[in-house]
């Protein structure tokens, strides 16, 4: 909390709650006064007047010291701070700046071809530079437009940063997962050879290598979907492709 120098508010606000108590005297002697038609409505008026505006003035005076004491508008880690005590500070003044880390929030742009893939309550891993550590979090916020120059979907996502680990400012590299399949077959990006039309792979049978025309699909940083032309239990081959051609023979040296 920083708190500014109210020691004139203080008296001020001292010496109007003394006038309240006199005021109040007197208005209550004015009342009986008037309940015995001893003085004027008017006379009353005026006494009922002044205590009101006492009242006014100390809420007044209160709204004004709660102004000097100045309060974080919610819980967070403060940065470095940019006045000292004594110094002179106005509304303009930058004091310091209040970080809410947790969660942390993420921004990021999909592609507008997958805006109707999206949803919030979506989940994304994401890692940060200098750290290998995959990270989750959830998608709460999308923008409702699609940018006009950048053909992207702003997308917003929450994480748990209760470590401190994701700071403010940092870079990420977001993989958003918008659909999930548990009997894919993933394969390395270097094992698909593309072609005029389509794409191929080398298997293994009877010990001779045998092209596999495939379909593929989604794309990570190393692998590649196959859609159709492979089935569970195929041997793939991965490494020396590019001398293979069909029914030459081939020795495995390692087996994943």
């Amino acid at each position: 909390m920083i708190q500014t120098n109210d020691d004139e508010i203080r008296a001020q606000l001292t010496k109007q709650r003394y006038n309240r108590k006199l005021n109040n005297d007197n208005e209550f002697r004015q009342r009986k006064l008037l309940e015995k038609d001893a003085i004027s409505q008017e006379e009353y008026d005026n006494a009922l007047n002044r205590l009101n505006t006492t009242d006014a003035d100390i809420q007044l005076l209160e709204t004004q010291l709660s102004k000097t004491r100045i309060r974080a508008p919610f819980d967070g880690v403060i940065g470095l701070r940019f006045v000292s005590e004594g110094a002179y500070i106005s509304p303009n003044t930058v004091i310091a700046t209040l970080y809410n880390i947790s969660p942390a929030k993420i921004d990021f742009a999909i592609p507008g071809r997958y805006s109707a893939q999206v949803c919030p309550g979506k989940k994304i891993r994401f890692t940060i530079e200098s750290d290998m550590k995959v990270y989750e979090g959830e998608v709460y916020a999308i923008e409702p437009r699609i940018d006009p120059d950048t053909r992207t979907l702003k997308i917003r996502a929450l994480a748990d940063n209760k470590k401190g680990n994701l700071i403010p400012g940092q870079f990420v590299k977001v993989e958003l997962i918008l659909d999930s399949n548990d009997n894919a077959i993933l394969v390395p990006t270097e094992a698909v050879i593309p072609e005029q039309v389509g794409k191929k792979v080398f298997i293994l049978e009877k010990g001779k290598a045998q092209e596999a025309k495939v379909e593929t699909g989604i794309r990570t940083a190393n692998m590649l979907e196959i859609l159709s032309g492979l089935k569970q239990g195929d041997t793939l081959l991965t490494t020396g492709i590019l001398q293979l051609h069909a029914g030459m023979d081939v020795q495995i040296s390692k087996l994943n």
